[in-house]
């Protein structure tokens, strides 16, 4: 007996029907980015493996494929300390570290504030398992030499009507910045050398709770007195405001002393991003300090401050963002500001922000269009049907506008029907022998047989 022949762990084989769902998927987002004012570009699916592993792309390096240089020895076998001296390209983690490279290259060749789109594969060594897999597609928007806080705007702007054109509801952006999340655990009274460690407990706070994240800050042995402060922060009462993105609402969810500068741009960035999005509340009061007092409630919006959102990503420097939805206890999307990246290649700071979409986190929530696919045409054909007779009406179906697939008709034509449908098919005709033209034929609408 034959062993079963599958794809490589944590990749994935897509029938024509899944395949379609992802390309339309593609196209939407695509569209919205382009229609925000975004450019295409393309990058190679490999760097230079130094590159990959230059401290840019924080844990996701140890996950990088590394290519093994080519004439390599059993010599250079014994040599080698370690795997990487065996490797001179990799294939890409991400997107990012491949656009900071994308952009020194040809920085002269590119406008002042260049606005990006990459939609591409990337592959990690992942431990295959539900939702992680070894390859993926990344759907990223980034805007490169804008330092204000337009830059955020519009790539959350982007972002949010991309979820919307995709017919989603329920989903959120949930914004911190890290100067706000470093500032508090000073606050608190963690020293600085333990703050990498108290953020990837932090990072568990929707998985673990409150309660689960004291306990492991106690297990780790990190400052008690540090951990006591941020429990007690925990516990505080608090108070709904008006506006849920406005900067009292933002100061409350922070320790007194937290940045007011930083605060007042996360609450304008949320403002514009409403503003943009058409979300005005009505009857509307704004305050000497921005925030809107709505009569019976608190003002909608599609951004929502969260103090302990942390991005694993280490080289995120300000504002930081993510999607969140009901339907998945990971994030649909996120990103954030990386002014510190690309200075690594060219010497000096660039500014910079960027924000992904998880696409295969999202396609699986999409409704196809009940119109997609509408125009397909099946010629279904015996043996003693001429190829002449067949190309003849195939061409002209397709120079009306047609799609259009010859099937040479099955003994049990059920199962060739409900491919069909699943194709985006919508129609069905017979070809008889002998000449016959496109008007000749009796076209039926499929599901009608």
């Amino acid at each position: 007996m034959a062993s079963p022949v599958n794809p490589p762990r944590g990749m994935r084989d897509f029938l024509p029907a899944e395949k379609a769902r992802r390309e339309h998927v593609l196209s939407v987002i695509r569209s919205v980015f382009s229609t925000h004012g975004f450019d295409e570009i393309e990058t190679p699916v490999m760097e230079d493996s130094a590159r990959l592993h230059a401290g840019l792309g924080g844990d996701n390096e140890k996950l990088a494929f590394g290519v093994l240089k080519r004439g390599l020895t059993t010599e250079d076998f014994a040599a080698a300390k370690d795997a990487l001296d065996l490797a001179d390209l990799g294939l890409r983690f991400d997107l990012t570290v491949p656009l900071a490279r994308f952009y020194a290259t040809h920085r002269a060749e590119l406008p002042t504030v260049f606005r990006a789109i990459q939609i591409a594969p990337v592959w990690r060594a992942e431990r295959p398992q539900k939702g992680r897999y070894r390859q993926f597609v990344q759907c990223d928007i980034d805007i490169i030499g804008e330092a204000g806080p337009l830059a955020e705007i519009e790539l959350l702007t982007a972002t949010a009507a991309t979820m919307t054109a995709l017919g989603l509801a329920d989903w959120t952006i949930r914004v911190n910045d890290r100067r706000l999340l470093i500032g508090m655990l000073d606050t608190f009274g963690f020293a600085a050398a333990d703050h990498d460690s108290v953020l990837v407990t932090i990072d568990k706070l929707d998985k673990v709770g409150q309660d689960g994240v004291v306990a492991e800050l106690r297990a780790k042995g990190v400052d008690a007195a540090a951990v006591d402060a941020l429990d007690a922060f925990f516990r505080r009462p608090q108070t709904l405001e008006y506006l849920s993105f406005g900067e009292r609402a933002i100061a409350k969810a922070l320790p007194p002393d937290a940045d007011p500068a930083v605060i007042a741009q996360l609450a304008a960035i949320g403002h514009a991003v409403n503003a943009g999005l058409g979300i005005t509340p009505a009857d509307d009061t704004t305050a000497a300090d921005g925030t809107i007092a709505v009569d019976g409630g608190v003002a909608s919006s599609v951004v929502e401050f969260d103090p302990f959102l942390v991005r694993g990503m280490g080289y995120y420097t300000g504002t930081i963002f993510e999607i969140a939805h009901p339907s998945s206890s990971s994030s649909l999307g996120g990103g954030g500001r990386y002014d510190g990246m690309i200075g690594r290649f060219l010497g000096s700071d660039v500014p910079a922000a960027g924000f992904s979409i998880g696409f295969e986190r999202i396609v699986d929530l999409v409704e196809l269009p009940a119109d997609i696919g509408v125009g397909g045409v099946a010629l279904l054909y015996d043996s003693d049907v001429s190829a002449t007779t067949l190309m003849h009406l195939k061409s002209e179906l397709i120079a009306s506008g047609r799609r259009v697939r010859l099937e040479r008709a099955p003994r049990n034509i059920k199962p060739l029907l409900e491919r069909l449908v699943a194709s985006g098919f919508t129609e069905i005709a017979t070809v008889p022998n002998g000449a016959v033209t496109v008007a000749e034929l009796k076209l039926r609408k499929l599901g009608a047989e």
